[in-house]
């Protein structure tokens, strides 16, 4: 049986086409596994606290691939980070604290006709951005209509319109 294993997956980095897809097949599967595990808002948010789980495992993972590290030691580690992801989220549901530390908070950018320049320059936006994304999400040149805008913890915009 170790002997078949070693003729499909190989070992170490010298690995032929078929040992590199079987392997690249069995990583995928683990990958989505793992991401089920993870939890939806892992792709969904696009947040640096969501990022890093991602750039981490793909990063991880390919190791396993392409025989750069040993396999079931890299699986398990990725296992390890997305717990400690999942784990992490969990406890920023009930302290929030600890969710902005972790996943920042949102930012007002405009207010009571006043564009709040301390926080477009902490967002690394310039008003040209701000003025963009104002025609881009609500068809209008104008910032008359408008309430508030805030940056969110994904680098989104959000706008507020004016109740009528």
């Amino acid at each position: 049986m170790e002997e078949i294993l070693l003729k499909v997956f190989g070992e170490g980095k010298d690995l032929n086409t078929l040992q590199m897809g079987s392997r690249a097949l069995v990583v995928y599967l683990v990958a989505l596994l793992l991401i089920r595990i993870a939890g939806r808002r892992t792709f969904g948010k696009k947040t640096a606290f969501d990022n890093t789980i991602a750039i981490m495992l793909g990063a991880v993972l390919s190791r396993a691939v392409v025989g750069a590290s040993p396999f079931l030691p890299t699986i398990i580690g990725s296992l390890v980070l997305v717990l400690l992801h999942r784990a992490i989220a969990w406890y920023s549901l009930y302290n929030q604290k600890f969710e902005q530390l972790v996943k920042g908070k949102s930012e007002i950018l405009y207010q009571h006709n006043q564009i709040n320049k301390e926080n477009m320059k902490r967002g690394l936006m310039s008003e040209d951005d701000l003025q963009s994304d104002v025609r881009l999400k609500t068809q209008a040149n104008s910032m008359e209509d408008i309430e508030e805008i805030y940056i969110e913890t994904s680098g989104e915009v959000s706008i507020v319109k004016k109740k009528k």
